[in-house]
């Protein structure tokens, strides 16, 4: 964070200071909440959760070099004692982009958010330093925290905001008003929680309505591809600029095809040229993120050649998504079992469905959440298309959401064993390794509550241990 005194971190929050002996002294460091990130310089939020207090462990921060803690009570230790740190924390985030020279870029969408914030991120930063969210911290409460990272020499600072109603993404915008903002897609996740596509369209669209208008330099970043998304160019009085394999599209791809592996190739056409990329990440999905991160950097002044040269070379950089392991055996494990909703899982299988040409594949599918009305017929489409994308073994796990997967691969045609369901992750860690055979690809995937990421990492384990290769 930028150096601010006590005093002024005080005055900024509206907050009272306690037993600190000089109020001048500065916070030179982060602004966390985990009290084991707590370091010289930094200030700690103290916030109270369903199980941990961080109130509790003030004493310890301290000790281990924190300046204060950002507090709701007093803590016999010095602290800015606030009515609430949620508030206090946005208002002091609100204070330092303020007094930023960064230029501030917002992204938004149902689906592949986390994936193209690392995108603009690894773009822009081959053009200059870049501050941006650490996994998809893109609530109220991360989004404040990752702006409180930038420095004096940040000049982008690329921050993911996640809505799961009508205001929230208009309140993130607030706290960090953005110059550049990006919609990437309307889709259904969280659909149970809004109502609708058009509910969710209009939460989303609350991106480009805080834009600055063009004169003051405000840029949309809309998809092209996405009819909702389109429709938002006339909420906005930014300039529009529209990403896409659509024809009328500023930022487009043409020629796109997959490796042999699965990795996207393309080529990219700006208004200031043209020039081929060919990704690091696995799935055609990825091309529209490249082409959102692409339309952002030539807005930011990078050329065709620079800006396909850095996605050619940008790797995954958050967890547990597409992460693609080849097994000492010969199995390759896909975890993309970071999240789920069905258009992430669509693109998820037909990446196995591409890299696993000529290999027998696996899909180890579980429930997708917060679906509402549409659980039934989206978990149904799903198992359907495992089917028709010749999806090798379909194991569904889980409860009654997974035996709807199962009834999808039935209903279309997998009436043998190219189907079967399991109740738990341990079921089908046993099931998978009694019968992987080397060459075999086994994509893994669910919504976080979940937990499948174990079963890619037992899965992992037992490769380095050696199993039965038959």
């Amino acid at each position: 964070m930028i150096a601010l005194s006590l005093a002024e971190i005080a005055a900024v929050v509206g907050g009272q200071t306690h037993d600190i002996p000089d109020p001048s002294v500065q916070v030179t460091s982060e602004v966390v909440r985990d009290s084991r990130e707590a370091g010289p310089g930094s200030l700690f939020a103290a916030f109270v959760g369903e199980r941990v207090d961080g109130h509790d462990f003030a004493a310890q921060v301290v000790g281990q070099g924190a300046v204060a803690v950002l507090a709701s009570r007093p803590v016999g230790v010095p602290a800015i004692v606030v009515d609430d740190v949620q508030t206090a924390l946005g208002a002091l985030a609100r204070h330092v982009v303020r007094r930023l020279g960064a230029t501030l870029v917002a992204l938004t969408g149902s689906a592949g958010k986390t994936s193209t914030k690392d995108l603009i991120a690894q773009v822009l930063r081959t053009k200059a330093p870049t501050v941006f969210t650490p996994g998809s911290l893109n609530n109220e409460i991360g989004l404040p925290l990752t702006a409180l990272s930038a420095t004096e020499e940040t000049k982008f600072l690329v921050l993911e905001m996640g809505a799961r109603g009508i205001g929230h993404i208009r309140y993130l915008a607030d706290l960090t008003p953005p110059r550049i903002g990006l919609v990437l897609n309307v889709g259904t996740a969280h659909i149970g929680e809004f109502g609708g596509r058009e509910q969710i369209a209009q939460a989303k669209g609350e991106l480009v309505e805080a834009l600055p208008p063009a004169e003051d330099g405000g840029a949309a970043i809309l998809n092209a591809d996405d009819p909702l998304v389109r429709a938002m160019a006339s909420r906005t009085k930014a300039k529009v600029v529209l990403f896409g394999e659509s024809a009328e599209a500023d930022v487009r791809a043409e020629n796109v095809r997959l490796t042999d592996t699965g990795q996207p190739a393309f080529s990219l056409h700006t208004p200031s040229g043209a020039s081929d990329v060919t990704m690091r990440l696995y799935g055609e999905h990825h091309v529209s993120n490249a082409l959102a991160a692409a339309a952002v950097a030539h807005e930011l002044g990078m050329s065709a050649e620079e800006i396909a040269t850095a996605l050619s070379e940008a790797g995954s950089l958050s967890r547990w998504r597409m992460e693609v392991t080849e097994r000492p055996d010969g199995v390759t494990i896909v975890n993309d079992a970071y999240n789920a909703n069905p258009e992430s899982m669509r693109a998820a299988l037909r990446a196995l469905a591409a890299m696993g040409k000529g290999r027998r594949t696996w899909a180890v599918l579980g429930k997708m959440a917060e679906l509402g009305d549409e659980a039934l017929a989206e978990h149904d489409a799903v198992g359907r298309l495992a089917v028709r994308l010749n999806v090798g073994k379909l194991v569904a796990v889980g409860g009654v959401e997974a035996s709807w997967l199962q009834l999808g691969a039935y209903n279309e045609g997998s009436w043998g064993e190219e189907s079967v369901h399991v109740s738990d992750a341990q079921a089908a860690v046993d099931l998978l390794r009694s019968e992987l055979r080397p060459g075999d690809v086994v994509l893994v995937k669910a919504s976080r509550s979940v937990g499948l990421e174990s079963v890619a990492q037992a899965l992992l384990q037992s490769g380095a241990e050696g199993v039965d290769a038959r």
